[in-house]
């Protein structure tokens, strides 16, 4: 490295949407990045485009031995451990709770909560210990990527919108046991963001366009990704815990 980066981040979901958009942000702002996602070959392009400050690390990021590689990868790119990490991996499922593929939603919950606990748990564990001796001097984030339908309940994907309740329970939970330990943990809550989110997720055509023309123009993954920046930049003493984040015409939900 020519350079120290001035935060070491590790993002999961770094191949699409709003985890892309905040690889590029950080990067952009001098960060080094670890950048977790299915698809090999989408991040060694990223590498290639973003240069020494971006790794790549492919693997399931429900996996334990995957988190245990993220946060390995930061000491060893890097040389010190990473003080920002985005819980951002996920997929979607539409359905109302009687529609909803129930095999499917195994699957969901696999990677949306069980895979959100488990880097949550190695994240803040790491950071509590760095913080007894850095905080206030410095900063440590875990930053979760909620969803509105995690507050309100969704007539088109309530049953994608539980895994993202019980993820908005995580997040508040360990927000009480380590913020006390100088460990910042902030829920962000994006409305329809646009993105392959949504085929994934087995969304209409149809529905897809009514999102548009009720609730457009939509979010991009860049508006996400600057929320997101602009929480892990604020002093070490200011934690901005919970945030909202919602097309200016969508009303509900």
């Amino acid at each position: 490295m020519s350079s120290h980066p001035e935060r070491i981040a590790i993002v999961t979901g770094a191949t699409s949407g709003i985890g892309e958009a905040t690889v590029r942000t950080f990067v952009a702002a001098g960060f080094g990045v670890i950048g977790n996602g299915r698809t090999a070959d989408k991040l060694n392009a990223l590498e290639e485009e973003l240069g020494e400050r971006f790794v790549g690390l492919a693997g399931d990021a429900g996996d334990a031995e995957v988190t245990a590689r993220m946060l390995e990868t930061a000491e060893t790119r890097f040389g010190r451990p990473a003080d920002i990490v985005v819980v951002n991996a996920g997929r979607g499922l539409g359905g109302a709770v009687t529609a909803a593929d129930a095999d499917e939603f195994e699957a969901v919950m696999r990677i949306n909560l069980g895979g959100a606990l488990r880097l949550m748990q190695a994240a803040a564990r790491g950071m509590v210990a760095a913080q007894e001796k850095d905080y206030p001097s410095k900063a440590a984030d875990i930053v979760v990527i909620g969803s509105v339908v995690g507050r309100h309940v969704s007539p088109f994907s309530a049953v994608y919108g539980s895994t993202k309740f019980a993820v908005h329970a995580l997040a508040e939970g360990l927000r009480r046991e380590v913020g006390p330990k100088g460990v910042r943990v902030s829920l962000v809550e994006p409305g329809i963001v646009v993105s392959g989110f949504q085929a994934v997720a087995g969304y209409s055509d149809d529905l897809q366009r009514q999102f548009d023309e009720k609730f457009g123009p939509l979010l991009y993954g860049e508006d996400i990704a600057n929320a997101i920046h602009h929480i892990v930049t604020q002093p070490p003493h200011v934690h901005i815990s919970d945030m909202v984040v919602r097309p200016t015409r969508q009303d509900y939900p």
